[in-house]
């Protein structure tokens, strides 16, 4: 039952009942409808921006969200992974390929190190998940500094290898004379008794016996510096250079099969034994010289001959004998 109510009539001096005319209830009404309305569309507001009240998007977007932090964490344990096989990459190249070819380790601080002191991820910082965007991209960006080092390196290690077979090539590695064809192994290097002057005196190469005509082996891969007769005591003689410091002759040779200037391999047939120039018998006189100075021809010879056949041929060239030249 609705409440009466009554106001004081000072004229009359009597208390009177309100009445409210009808226009004014329906106006209270819409007032009430109205202000009800809006405080529900406000409600409503607050609650779609509070973490209570979730839409379909905002659902859908959280399952985006989580998936792309799933995502984020499989490529962590990716890197994880990509690290491990780079610091064995990194180990093998210093610790093994840079060893045998005989270069320089790269430091770890050029390995690992950072980029300038310019954030370089600042488009990526005040969001929810900054700190593991930025943590994956940093890791991203170091993987791919590492790659490009270690790529790079293995480029080097390519050309020292490269490097490396054209040395071991030019290396003078085999006997100028097959074993097959030798009559003897004279004389080695040494002192040794001069055939004509029987003073003693230094010996600068190695001497074979063998048939005049027997075919000469160039020792190592070169150029042909010298083919002629110029050089005193040597007769007809070849020079080759086989760079990297090293360069052999060939003495008293019957004729030549190769002229200055020509590119020959190991093994190329050269010229063929003789006993031109200062010579008391048909033999090949070889030296080998290394930056400029003599060094004992025996210590080459591991190309083309056993272990037996070194000791043996070592035995002969140790003797101080007469030298044929």
């Amino acid at each position: 039952m609705a409440k009466v109510k009554y106001y004081y009539d000072s004229v009359n001096l009597a208390y009177r009942k309100i009445k409210i005319r009808k226009r004014r209830k329906v106006g209270f009404a819409v007032l009430f409808l109205l202000a009800s309305a809006i405080f529900g569309f406000l409600s409503f507001i607050i609650l779609l921006n509070t973490p209570y009240f979730d839409t379909p998007k905002d659902r859908l977007q959280a399952r985006e969200i989580e998936n792309l932090k799933l995502n984020y964490a499989i490529l962590n344990k990716k890197m994880d992974q990509l690290d491990d096989v780079i610091e064995d990459i990194e180990d093998r190249d210093n610790n093994l390929y840079r060893v045998y070819f005989n270069t320089a380790a790269i430091p770890e601080e050029e390995r690992k190190a950072g980029y300038s002191k310019i954030n370089r991820y600042a488009a990526l910082q005040g969001y929810n998940n900054s700190k593991l965007v930025i943590n994956t991209t940093e890791r991203v960006d170091a993987l791919s500094k590492e790659l490009a080092i270690q790529s790079k390196s293995l480029d080097e290690i390519v050309k020292l290898a490269k490097a490396k077979g054209k040395l071991l090539s030019a290396i003078p590695a085999i006997q100028p004379v097959k074993n097959e064809n030798l009559k003897r192994m004279a004389s080695g290097f040494g002192y040794r008794t001069d055939p004509f002057t029987k003073a003693r005196k230094m010996h600068e190469g190695m001497d074979f016996t063998a048939k005049t005509g027997t075919p000469i082996y160039a020792t190592g891969d070169g150029v042909v510096a010298q083919a002629d007769n110029t050089a005193s005591g040597y007769g007809n003689h070849i020079v080759i250079r086989h760079g990297y410091g090293y360069e052999t002759l060939y003495g008293h040779l019957s004729k030549y099969n190769c002229r200055a200037g020509k590119s020959v391999k190991r093994g190329d047939i050269i010229g063929y034994v003789g006993s031109t120039g200062r010579s008391e018998a048909p033999h090949l006189h070889y030296e080998v010289h290394k930056n400029g100075k003599v060094v004992n021809p025996l210590n080459f010879y591991y190309g083309n001959i056993s272990a037996v056949e070194y000791v043996a041929i070592s035995k002969i060239a140790n003797q101080e004998n007469q030298s044929l030249d």
